[in-house]
């Protein structure tokens, strides 16, 4: 029986033109032989642009649906999704060598561990590649309520880069996906996540992670403002009532 890890990249029409280079990343990783991979490229609207850029290859699974958001797109990606751990690639970004090899491997070895993290680099508009700007957690296991203790202690910055979360399926259902947020979705997902369950950071680089101007999260008030506040606020709420067990008993 063939085992899938569903690749999971939500794209609005400005990132198209790295979709090529994203492909390219998904298409050179090595996995073991019992497994394979699908991806799962959702369009966060409908102008067909997404799917006419993508190269044939049966592994890829094109959809598009009412603009709402990353997460929003996301979610209807999971919906669709048909492996038992699904991994994420922003289109702008690109996987590095053997990294959803080392995923899964972490994944099938270690049934208490959820989901994991790895270490990013920092793909600069010349090519060049830099360390992220954070310190990394030492190699290994996550423990619940980890990344979220960071997360409130230090003016809700994240420890792990979630662009980089691989996740059980069962789990990322069973926490509602992505959060509905205009931005932040995957902070929300990763900290739900680090709040219930144990994880994993790999500390081989997975991911380059593409600077660019046009990028969401550099664009003006993406870190500032009331809006961003009330996102952070609610992102941390949701991670501490599923702590505490709230919601999941009737008063």
């Amino acid at each position: 029986m063939t085992l899938i890890v569903s690749i999971i990249t939500a794209v609005h029409e400005p990132n198209v033109p790295f979709l090529a280079e994203a492909y390219d990343s998904v298409a050179a990783q090595e996995l073991p032989a019992e497994w394979s991979w699908e991806w799962l490229v959702q369009e966060d609207g409908r102008s067909g642009a997404v799917a006419a850029a993508l190269p044939k290859d049966d592994r890829i699974s094109p959809g598009e649906g009412t603009k709402g958001g990353p997460g929003t797109a996301r979610n209807l990606a999971l919906g669709r999704a048909s492996g038992s751990i699904v991994r994420v690639l922003d289109a702008d970004d690109r996987l590095t060598t053997g990294a959803i090899g080392r995923d899964i491997a972490i994944l099938d070895q270690r049934q208490e561990v959820g989901w994991t993290t790895t270490s990013v680099l920092d793909l600069m508009p010349d090519g060049t590649t830099v360390g992220w700007e954070h310190s990394d957690p030492p190699d290994g296991p996550l423990p619940p309520g980890l990344v979220l203790d960071y997360f409130r202690q230090n003016s809700y910055r994240l420890p792990v880069h979630p662009a980089t979360l691989c996740i059980r399926r069962g789990l990322a259902l069973a926490l509602g996906g992505w959060m509905a947020l205009p931005g932040g979705e995957d902070t929300g997902l990763l900290l739900a996540a680090s709040a219930v369950s144990t994880g994993y950071f790999i500390g081989e680089p997975g991911l380059l992670y593409r600077k660019h101007p046009g990028q969401t999260t550099e664009q003006p008030g993406y870190r500032a403002g009331s809006e961003w506040a009330a996102r952070m606020r609610l992102i941390e709420a949701r991670a501490l009532a599923l702590q505490a067990g709230a919601g999941l008993r009737m008063p």
